[in-house]
């Protein structure tokens, strides 16, 4: 059987994701303990469970968390394949969501070094796990709209297949924790002093044809082209589910969406799966 497991830091969007693996018709188990995942992997073998299943496991299962790789392994050698998700997002984030919804944050400890320390902690002890992972969102600048888009993007009806992900952003707000490859357009003629361009975005034709009609930008799309070219068949040979490759502007509305855009259409083109993800175009309209 194939399992994906749902994990990363609490107060990431575990909840939002799980609904919406379970809209998308997964059975999903939550917070499930890691010891008791190979148990119920063969529950499921001689039960009537088919179809998509989704565990989530994280830190509220206490000290069993530590199993977490030995519940891996144990899953591998009873010949079942599984997949993980993980979702993060900054600590200034998960600091103002739990302020906000005031729950307990499960590495909170009576007397402890308070709630930061708290997630500071849980990030160290997630960064084996964040290595493992076949698909991370962080979720930091996602609305819940926009998170379920990338879930749905990413476990849909095809959600066995290599996905891409075209993802803009803007460099003003940070660079997106989950790209696997990041490619700086800031180099390039700038919409944003164009008067006539300066409030609209790479979705829109003007900006486009700008941006893509400077020599400059035919060029770097041409070197861009013969890299990807080269690298994605090596990523699928290799086993990889997906790949997230961010392009980068000051502000996250011109020239990066410009390029998620055509490369998104390219992508598909040839035959890839591919999703877009405007990271930070709502920011600047």
């Amino acid at each position: 059987m194939d399992f994906l497991i749902v994990t990363g830091m609490s107060g990431a969007g575990k909840t939002v994701a799980v609904n919406e693996l379970e809209d998308m018709g997964y059975f999903c188990v939550d917070n499930i303990p890691c010891a008791l995942i190979g148990a119920f992997a063969r529950l499921c073998v001689q039960s009537p469970v088919t179809g998509r299943i989704a565990l989530v496991t994280d830190f509220r299962s206490g000290e069993q968390f530590a199993h977490f790789p030995d519940a891996l392994q144990a899953l591998t050698a009873e010949g079942h394949t599984y997949r993980i998700l993980m979702l993060e997002a900054d600590d200034a984030v998960i600091l103002r969501r739990y302020k906000e919804n005031r729950r307990r944050h499960p590495m909170l400890e009576d007397g402890g070094g308070g709630l930061e320390a708290a997630i500071r902690t849980e990030r160290e002890l997630l960064t084996p796990i964040r290595c493992l992972a076949d698909y991370r969102i962080d979720t930091s600048f996602l609305t819940t709209a926009q998170l379920r888009e990338r879930m749905e993007g990413l476990f849909g009806e095809e959600n066995g297949k290599f996905i891409i992900t075209c993802m803009s952003f803007g460099y003003k707000y940070g660079v997106p924790a989950e790209a696997d490859l990041l490619f700086d357009v800031r180099c390039l003629p700038n919409p944003f002093y164009i008067p006539e361009l300066k409030h609209q975005t790479g979705l829109d034709p003007a900006v486009r044809e700008y941006v893509l009609g400077c020599e400059p930008t035919r060029e770097l799309i041409k070197r861009l082209e013969e890299l990807l070219d080269f690298l994605l068949p090596l990523y699928i040979h290799e086993g990889k589910c997906g790949l997230v490759i961010g392009f980068g502007c000051t502000g996250g509305h011109h020239r990066s969406v410009t390029f998620a855009e055509y490369f998104r259409a390219r992508l598909l083109k040839e035959g890839y799966r591919v999703v877009v993800s405007h990271r930070d175009i709502a920011r600047e309209h």
